[in-house]
């Protein structure tokens, strides 16, 4: 075989060979501009790239969207701790307003012993008292209270005697207002002024002694009263020791006070008068 009969062969399987590379890389280029088919995770349906691409733009603005129309704002946890000790400390809101008129309120109770001074003295000797009030803290220093007050005191033995009986006894009740100043508001220890006017009821009574009771003793039996009503008042001085607060400073008191009281009862001459009546209750009591 000659050599010019084998150039055609080995020309024709080189032409193949280029027309292979040739298609090939036609094949590759077209792959690469127009990538495979895929499956959306969500719709289950065939799209392009590009497709898939804006599908997933819409579907972050609709979430974005819903977000800000269905889901509020986490709440601010030290703003919401700010608010609660507001309200825990009385502020604007309605609990705390509640609680600060609460705390305007006062109430008292009390009791002690009183005895006679001035000219009353011998119409009237030593005793005991017993106090309640309820009234208004209008600031630390000021304070008003309607007090009711029950005194019963013993009556001297010359003058039950001048009187004819063996017995005897005065009661009084009085109503009155009565306004206390703190002088010292921001001490636990304290002192206040405290004062009275109002409205004041004597009871004087003798009795007998009758015989007897189921057990064999006598037994009072009242033969005379005298009975007043008239103006009177009163005013003192007290200490006090604060209870509760952190530092002392508790609404609570206890308390000790000693008052003058003067009471104008109908003079001795009159039928239902024993002079004039002036007596120092002192009284130990809580306040708050």
């Amino acid at each position: 075989m000659s050599f010019s009969c084998l150039i055609s062969p080995i020309r024709r399987a080189g032409l193949m060979v280029v027309a292979g590379l040739v298609a090939a890389g036609f094949a590759a280029a077209q792959s690469a501009s127009s990538p495979a088919p895929s499956i959306d995770q969500f719709t289950h349906s065939p799209f392009s790239g590009a497709g898939y691409s804006s599908s997933q733009a819409e579907v972050s603005a609709s979430g974005l969207q819903l977000a800000e129309f269905s889901l509020p704002e986490a709440a601010n946890p030290s703003g919401s701790g700010g608010a609660g000790g507001q309200y825990g400390q009385g502020g604007e809101s309605r609990g705390g307003g509640q609680r600060g008129l609460f705390h305007h309120l006062a109430f008292e109770a009390g009791g002690g012993f009183n005895g006679p001074v001035g000219n009353d003295t011998p119409y009237i000797t030593w005793g005991g008292n017993f106090t309640v009030g309820a009234g208004f803290h209008f600031s630390r220093v000021f304070s008003t209270l309607l007090e009711y007050q029950f005194i019963d005191d013993k009556l001297p033995g010359a003058f039950i005697s001048a009187v004819g009986t063996q017995s005897g006894d005065a009661h009084f009740n009085s109503i009155t207002g009565s306004p206390v100043i703190d002088l010292t508001p921001k001490r636990s220890n304290g002192v206040y002024l405290v004062g009275g006017f109002g409205y004041y009821h004597k009871s004087t009574n003798f009795s007998d002694y009758e015989c007897c009771d189921l057990y064999g003793y006598e037994v009072p039996e009242n033969v005379l009263t005298i009975t007043s009503n008239q103006w009177g008042g009163n005013a003192g001085l007290g200490i006090y020791h604060r209870l509760g607060g952190t530092y002392g400073d508790g609404a609570s008191q206890l308390f000790a006070e000693a008052r003058y009281l003067y009471v104008h009862t109908p003079p001795i001459s009159q039928n239902n008068g024993l002079g004039t009546t002036e007596l120092i209750p002192v009284t130990l009591g809580v306040r708050f």
